[in-house]
């Protein structure tokens, strides 16, 4: 891929990726398990909910590193095209990856939904309205990332192999 591709993708994907740090930070400062649990004590809402915080708290370190790497890799004087394609291996490979398929599996994505107009995002137990919010605020985010940078999943894996063979 050229480099001015591979440079204008980064900074499209930083974007994105500081939409979504700033609604999880927003998210995670402001709510705690017990506001999440407040009248719904019982053992399965207490463990859905600790393992949606845990999924957020992840992300948002995925994320937050993901952004770093590709501000460093924009701030450099000579863009370096295979460190930004690295980085943004990383960010499809950690970042992406962790939204759409959180290790708790408190939410998943239902592909049925994803034409029908519908939310696509069906959670494991039914949230509380901010908790659903959040997520349904940063799909799209996470959608166009996905869909952008989908080539890091596989043909750039390919590549690097094909190389290091030479």
């Amino acid at each position: 891929m050229p480099a001015s591709n591979v440079k204008q993708l980064c900074e499209v994907s930083r974007e994105k990726l500081k939409f979504t740090i700033e609604k999880l930070e927003s998210f995670l400062n402001e709510y705690t398990l017990p506001q999440l649990v407040a009248d719904q004590q019982d053992e399965e809402t207490v463990s859905f909910y600790k393992g949606y915080l845990a999924d957020l708290r992840h992300l948002l370190v995925f994320s937050e590193v993901a952004y770093e790497k590709l501000g460093v890799t924009l701030r450099r004087a000579h863009f370096d095209a295979d460190f930004a394609e690295r980085a943004l291996y990383e960010v499809y490979h950690n970042s992406v990856n962790a939204f759409f398929y959180p290790k708790n599996e408190c939410y998943s994505e239902d592909g049925r939904y994803a034409y029908t107009g519908q939310d696509a995002i069906r959670f494991r137990k039914k949230p509380v309205r901010a908790a659903r919010d959040i997520i349904l605020d940063i799909t799209k985010a996470f959608e166009e990332l996905r869909d952008e940078l989908g080539y890091y999943e596989s043909d750039y894996l390919t590549q690097r192999k094909m190389q290091s063979q030479k």
